[in-house]
């Protein structure tokens, strides 16, 4: 078996060395500073390029030169007709780009099998997520569009965790984002090796927790289907269970909903701890929900008691670690 030799005496371990893998992210060619935009620029975005590059391989996709547009080249928006949003030229109407966006976007949904996220370009009429501007409305353009591009590929793969990278300046956003990303990536591995019934019960054993954080009442849902493990079509079963999961988690977790996940875990030590232990540990649980202190604080409190006082089942949780610390992401949530 081949192991990563170990970092030398000063150096700074690398995630692999310590067992973290490199996941495949596609990301906007643009972002990446790759000069692919319609003026011949870019727009690098320093998170990504640089915060990112250590746990990410980038899979860079430009559409519009994919679908043989030029650069530098005619600047395209979306305009509202009879027939629905089309992608058409700003200067020239009679160029329309609309179905070859789309058609692209729907060979890349299958063509990137192999991703666990993707970072779209923001107000971009081929690859904004969202509130894109549509034109051709009457007055001002309305923030109600989607890129065309896409839309057809989150069409084709709507559980992909995907965001724009304007909206992973916000913290909860960010975190959001990776934590699905990451989630991706263990339910695309454990497909690989074969799903099986006890597969799928050791998944949601170890996801429990986080996924109580995001919505008691999915993982409820959750828990019933995983029921079935055994006496149901694992392959009808997984897909539920994928689809489900990926959608509750699609929604960011409160502060009332973290600080129900931490008062069970707090149950787990119930006995280990003095009056005083116990005492600090509430009063940073409430901190934490009442906004005082980021969730890092409790969650590194309990992970301290964890390490003297370990408990099997809380140990395999991924909700105590369910990305690379070094990324700081629960720091300012």
């Amino acid at each position: 078996m081949s192991m990563t030799p170990a970092p030398l005496k000063g150096e700074t371990p690398s995630p692999q060395s310590l067992g973290i893998p490199r996941i495949r992210i596609a990301v906007s060619s643009c972002l990446l500073g790759e000069k692919v935009r319609f003026d011949g620029g870019h727009k690098r975005d320093t998170y990504v390029t640089e915060a990112l590059t250590a746990y990410f391989d980038f899979v860079p996709v430009c559409p519009e030169v994919a679908i043989g547009m030029s650069i530098p080249r005619e600047p395209i928006h979306i305009v509202k007709t009879d027939q629905g949003p089309r992608v058409r030229g700003i200067r020239h109407r009679d160029l329309d780009v609309t179905d070859k966006l789309r058609q692209f976007g729907e060979a890349m949904a299958e063509e990137l099998e192999d991703i666990d996220g993707y970072i779209l370009k923001k107000d971009s009429p081929s690859c904004g997520m969202e509130r894109v501007r549509v034109h051709g409305t009457g007055g001002a353009p309305s923030r109600t569009g989607v890129g065309m591009y896409a839309q057809a590929f989150m069409r084709r793969r709507p559980w992909l965790p995907v965001e724009e990278e304007g909206r992973l300046n916000d913290p909860v956003l960010r975190e959001n984002f990776f934590e699905r990303v990451f989630v991706h990536y263990r339910w695309r591995q454990m497909q690989a090796e074969g799903m099986t019934p006890a597969a799928l019960v050791e998944f949601h054993s170890r996801h429990k927790f986080a996924v109580m954080a995001h919505s008691q009442a999915v993982y409820r849902r959750l828990g019933r289907l995983v029921a079935k493990a055994g006496s149901e079509p694992i392959e009808t079963l997984a897909a539920a269970y994928g689809a489900e999961l990926m959608s509750a988690l699609k929604k960011c977790a409160t502060r009332r909903g973290h600080a129900n996940v931490l008062m069970h875990l707090l149950g787990f030590l119930r006995t280990q701890l003095d009056k005083e232990d116990r005492a600090e540990l509430l009063e940073s649980i409430e901190n934490y929900r009442l906004g005082l202190v980021p969730l890092i604080v409790p969650i590194t409190l309990l992970k301290h008691h964890f390490r003297r006082h370990p408990n099997p089942y809380v140990n395999k949780q991924y909700y105590l670690n369910p990305h690379p610390p070094e990324l700081m992401l629960r720091n300012l949530i």
